[in-house]
């Protein structure tokens, strides 16, 4: 057993700013330095109350372990995404919950197996066959404006960000006319740290003016998907939203508050992670022209192109866990109660799991990642994700003789979830 090891000032600062997400490149130098000293650290605020001290987790054994026992490190009572005590203590005043959305995300066992089970076949891939033909045609449709945009078009607003938006409002039974506003909502609950994306001015917010807004985007869902929910009772159909809108747990229908938070759940993790992974891998075959005209040529590497950029992009960049019992991860001593952050970004870019990490390789293998996370928490849309991902590449790949990048892309400031908020790209048609 080793001496506790601590971070404080600039180190520990980094780790929860989300200006310092928005550098990747020094984000990842950050982790490469806390984990070859000191692999789990002790993370303590600056200013007394401003948070609860934590383990930060940055080696993938470690995050690994953590994800896989469920049982050992809760999701459970304390927050699952890193929160300051200000907005905890709003939180805990607004909902009686130390979360504003009680979703799959921040169950334990015995709930959490029991709501899962409910939408798991539904995300499985032998059902989701039955979506191919509306994503191809989705896709040509997205890889049709690209071009007409073109030659010189954002990626992000042309493509990785409407056209999975698109897929799971279709399951979610939400209209055309109201991807806009989802997306806002989206961008203010996931977003709100970057001003670019959040339009309210939260990045100059205080933590608890942060969370007002946030709990106005989460009433506003409610109210939405109620209405959906309503109408998939009266006229059912196969749907995922008729899914949840009729499902029973122990006989008896999911609270309103459960069935509001798996709809957010699936409506907002559902195509924002997938946009930033999307992203990521167009990013990398834009730098690569090699890299981009052999899988254009042999489409057996597109798999492997899709795996790297979930790996590479790593859009759901942490989780917190709560310890059930005490207990020693990398010579550290855990004491029950205790918060830890699994650190997704630091651990897919470990070395010791990944040769040249930072490298983005299409043939990489094993490629193991954590970005869906692990265990009975793996991502539920996962195959979903893929899917969508491996469909529109082949557009792409079909349409697109070849791609350049045409400016900056620049990367969103935010320490949930995360990924390229705008990618300028010179295109050239096939």
């Amino acid at each position: 057993m080793t001496a506790p090891a601590m971070l404080s000032g600039d180190l520990a600062r980094r780790v929860i700013d989300p200006h310092a997400y928005a550098e990747w490149d020094g984000l990842l130098d950050t982790f490469d330095q806390i984990r070859a000293a000191t692999p789990v650290a002790r993370v303590q605020p600056d200013t007394p109350g401003l948070f609860d001290p934590f383990w930060l987790v940055t080696r993938y054994d470690d995050v690994m372990r953590i994800s896989k026992d469920n049982a050992a490190f809760l999701n459970n009572p304390r927050p699952v995404v890193f929160s300051f005590n200000q907005a905890i203590e709003f939180s805990r005043a607004a909902t009686g919950s130390n979360m504003l959305v009680d979703s799959l995300v921040v169950f334990d066992a015995p709930i959490h197996p029991k709501y899962r089970k409910l939408t798991q076949e539904w995300f499985m891939p032998r059902n989701l066959a039955k979506l191919e033909g509306e994503l191809r045609t989705l896709a040509a449709a997205t890889v049709d404006r690209m071009i007409a945009q073109g030659p010189e078009v954002d990626f992000v607003k042309e493509v990785s960000g409407p056209y999975p938006l698109r897929v799971v409002m279709q399951i979610l039974g939400v209209p055309p006319e109201d991807e806009f506003r989802m997306q806002m909502l989206t961008q203010q609950l996931f977003g709100g740290q970057d001003k670019d994306l959040s339009g309210t001015g939260m990045d100059q917010m205080t933590p608890e003016q942060v969370v007002q807004i946030v709990a106005g985007a989460v009433k506003t869902f409610e109210d939405y998907f109620a209405g959906i929910a309503e109408d998939r009772r009266k006229h059912p159909t196969d749907d995922v939203a008729s899914v949840i809108a009729n499902a029973t747990v122990d006989g008896e229908p999911l609270p309103p508050r459960d069935m509001a938070g798996y709809y957010i759940i699936v409506a907002t993790a559902g195509h924002d992670t997938t946009s930033a992974s999307t992203a990521g891998a167009m990013q990398a075959l834009a730098r690569d022209p090699e890299q981009y005209a052999r899988v254009r040529a042999d489409r057996s590497l597109l798999p492997g192109i899709v795996e790297e950029a979930i790996r590479w992009t790593s859009p759901v960049q942490h989780f917190m866990r709560t310890a059930a019992e005490d207990c020693e991860i990398g010579g550290q001593k855990i004491a029950k109660g205790d918060w830890l952050m699994i650190n997704y970004v630091a651990a897919n870019h470990d070395p010791a799991q990944f040769p040249d990490p930072r490298r983005f390789d299409a043939a990489r293998s094993p490629n193991r990642h954590l970005a869906f996370g692990a265990g009975a928490h793996q991502c539920l849309g996962l195959h979903l994700a893929r899917l969508e991902m491996k469909i529109l590449f082949e557009a792409i790949l079909d349409r697109v003789a070849a791609v350049e990048p045409a400016g900056e892309a620049a990367r969103a400031s935010s320490t949930f979830v995360g990924g390229l908020k705008t990618l300028p790209l010179k295109v050239t048609p096939a």
